[in-house]
């Protein structure tokens, strides 16, 4: 694939989304549903909402959006209490460069905790194992929750400082009445321009040096692993799968497998896939066969997700799910909720999670590790 379209379109088309009070834009008319009170079908009724939009749609999916498409539930501890989905069209849209911003200090001392002990960690990923060993799964999307209480902060400045310590081509600041998520996010989860969709799934990351030389061995070691390599081909399977659901027969295709790309923290293994839908396909239609992302699921999907349920300790909600908008003509532009903060004015917590895949060639400690490595971003915004 050549590399200067694949930048084209890895670049999102805006940095920070807010509602109500907010910082840069009002809004009018807004969708949203708790998880007490979520529709027989949200994502149904998100369909006939865009149908009258004038400008684009902002908002984010939750996780939890599987249980409509899946005999499935969520039923872990919510620290948060996020609705499952919330939508609003813009009225007044503001771009800007959040390159040209700077945050105030921030001087908060913020202690995380965490309910997993590395020993714990260790032994649930050895059952993970078991069951790929027993033929359940042959992935699994394996993650964990660190969490503050009654924590005060700048969301905003916090937003700014995560993207000056780890600037992403996927970041979002969301804000809905005392709910933030501020996200840094690496990962695109899936575009539609007119009748092309693309999904660009991350599997596969190592850690960079200060050293260049160093450096360099870090980007060969991952592009020449052959565990990292077999785990993104999982998922670029599964993505194939999925939009095929709703492809023109023929039209789904590899447009870059294993391509390595350079961030501050961390070398990430990305894939690129597309397709051609058949006409009169409405963009719900393909997000529904897609999501949730199969990038922080596993595989097979459905099994990969139950585990997940029973073995994590925390609801996701919007962790793993998606920000994004969708404007009139039917087009959209949809992030993976990874490397994000969750904040609650009113309750004064804030969490966020982390994961990785878990295959028959993990090594449990070497997992943990590279959980430890995604969050450093994080961590360092408290320093």
């Amino acid at each position: 694939m050549n590399r200067e379209l694949f930048n084209n379109i890895l670049k999102y088309n805006y940095v920070a989304i807010t509602q109500g009070n907010g910082y840069q834009n009002s809004f009018e008319n807004h969708l949203a549903y708790s998880n007490s009170k979520l529709p027989i079908d949200s994502l149904e009724d998100l369909k006939s909402q865009l149908k009258n939009i004038n400008s684009k749609a902002f908002g984010y999916l939750s996780y939890d959006l599987k249980n409509e498409l899946e005999d499935l539930k969520s039923n872990n501890s919510d620290k948060l209490n996020f609705d499952s989905l919330f939508f609003f069209e813009g009225k007044n849209q503001t771009n800007f460069d959040v390159g040209d911003l700077n945050p105030i200090p921030i001087n908060t001392q913020v202690k995380f905790d965490c309910d997993w002990s590395k020993e714990d960690y260790i032994k649930t990923v050895k059952e993970i194992q078991n069951h790929i060993i027993q033929g359940d799964i042959y992935e699994m999307n394996f993650c964990i929750e660190f969490y503050a209480k009654n924590v005060k902060i700048s969301p905003f400045d916090l937003y700014l400082k995560l993207n000056k310590v780890s600037p992403t081509p996927f970041s979002s600041f969301l804000k809905n009445k005392d709910q933030y998520i501020i996200s840094a996010s690496p990962e695109r989860f899936l575009k539609r321009i007119e009748n092309r969709f693309i999904s660009q799934p991350i599997k596969g990351t190592s850690k960079r040096d200060s050293d260049p030389v160093e450096d360099i061995k870090a980007k060969e070691y991952l592009q020449n692993s052959e565990k990292e390599q077999a785990e993104n081909l999982m998922i670029v399977d599964l993505v194939r799968n999925d939009l095929a659901k709703t492809a023109i027969t023929g039209s789904v295709r590899v447009d870059e497998l294993f391509g390595i790309y350079a961030f501050p923290q961390v070398y990430q293994m990305i894939s690129t896939i597309s397709s051609e839908v058949k006409p009169g396909t409405n963009s719900i239609d393909v997000l529904k066969g897609a999501y949730p992302m199969g990038s922080m699921t596993g595989a097979p999907k459905v099994m990969a997700m139950n585990l997940i349920e029973k073995l994590e300790l925390a609801k996701r909600g919007p962790f793993s799910g998606s920000i994004g908008y969708f404007d009139p003509n039917g087009n959209f532009d949809l992030n993976v909720v990874i490397r994000s903060l969750f904040y609650n004015e009113s309750t004064k917590n804030l969490t966020f999670q982390v994961g990785s895949a878990i295959t028959i060639d993990s090594d449990p400690e070497s997992e943990y590790n590279e959980c430890l490595l995604k969050a450093k971003a994080i961590f360092e915004c408290f320093r």
